[in-house]
């Protein structure tokens, strides 16, 4: 099973595409700056796309609307 679910992410951003833009924002953010918004034994994943999407799951990556 896939942590955090499809489902609940999509309503959170509302669109796949929508959703994987916000994920590569922020996975290009942490490679560059190493900024992370929880606690590194906080994540379940290991690579950052996991824990980009456990961060969205979250509430912790807000989508700001244009």
């Amino acid at each position: 099973m896939i942590y955090p679910s499809i489902d609940k992410l999509l309503n959170i951003a509302g669109s796949k595409y929508l959703l994987v833009n916000l994920i590569s924002k922020r996975i290009d953010e942490m490679e560059k700056v190493k900024n992370y918004q929880m606690k590194e034994e906080e994540y379940i994943s290991k690579k950052n796309i996991g824990k980009a999407l456990e961060e969205i799951a979250k509430g912790y990556v807000k989508i700001k609307a244009e």
